[in-house]
């Protein structure tokens, strides 16, 4: 059970969480699928809903980015929220909007600590308007 008074939050885990977040967004800004590849965990169990597809598994992800134009993924961070339950779970969303683009996007993320470190089991993306 969560204590929301202990549980939510705790400085160190928030700043683990954050760092992969960080080294995520810095991965994916910048085209390293290698480091993408590796904090998406590998599972069956694991998906990710983007703005045009929906993939079930690590594999499916995985060959997703592979595959992905390296052209127009700068983007700017509007808003971060990375919230941390316990020790071993956590959630990052952001609010970004594409160099170039009006449309605003949302990404939302979920984070399970593994025997690897922190890792993505579940993503969505989507634009607005």
């Amino acid at each position: 059970m969560i204590d929301d008074r202990h549980d939510i939050n705790i400085p160190e885990i928030l700043a683990e969480v954050a760092a992969a977040f960080a080294r995520y967004e810095d991965a994916l800004v910048n085209n390293r699928v290698e480091v993408l590849d590796e904090l998406f965990w590998n599972s069956p169990h694991t998906l990710r809903y983007g703005a045009g597809e929906n993939l079930y598994g690590y594999d499916e992800i995985q060959a997703f980015r592979a595959g992905r134009p390296s052209q127009g993924l700068a983007r700017d961070v509007l808003r971060t929220v990375i919230t941390t339950y316990g020790r071993d779970f956590a959630t990052a969303n952001i609010e970004f909007q594409r160099v170039g683009s009006s449309r605003p996007g949302r990404q939302s993320q979920t984070w399970v600590r593994t025997a690897q470190g922190w890792r993505v089991v579940a993503a969505h993306v989507s634009l607005m308007g």
